[in-house]
């Protein structure tokens, strides 16, 4: 699957003293390409949850920072699926500023299916062909 790009506008409440963006944004913003990355695919995913009973668990998340952005930088989230196997999901993520280019962090996050009742569970056949194995 090609990557997805996602656009974001930092606002000023994601940056802390020195007006630089805070660290944890930065995984908010991962969250945000997810998201934006399902709806490409053509499907949303709170659907998966709310009808398919089929959760996305965050067990591993990381973050590498190369160069600041600040507010009311645009920032682009390019998404992608990096990893997929029935129980599990990876998605890589890079952030560069829109303006310029320059890569802002590079990172991923590991996911487990999970049903409602927070037990691992395969993916629901119907989303496969969105994330597909590697």
């Amino acid at each position: 699957m090609h990557p997805v790009e996602t656009q974001v506008r930092v606002r000023y409440a994601e940056t802390d003293q020195m007006g630089v963006v805070y660290y944890s944004n930065y995984l908010v913003w991962m969250e945000v390409g997810r998201v934006e990355y399902c709806k490409a695919q053509g499907f949303n995913y709170r659907d998966m949850e709310r009808e398919d009973g089929a959760f996305l668990v965050v067990v591993e998340a990381e973050c590498r920072y190369t160069a600041p952005a600040f507010f009311d930088d645009e920032v682009i989230i390019e998404t992608r699926v990096l990893e997929s196997r029935g129980r599990s999901i990876r998605f890589g993520y890079c952030m560069r500023n829109a303006a310029t280019g320059q890569l802002l962090a590079t990172g991923s996050t590991k996911h487990i299916i999970c049903g409602a009742n927070r037990r691992p569970r395969r993916l629901p056949e119907k989303y496969r062909a969105y994330f597909p194995l590697k």
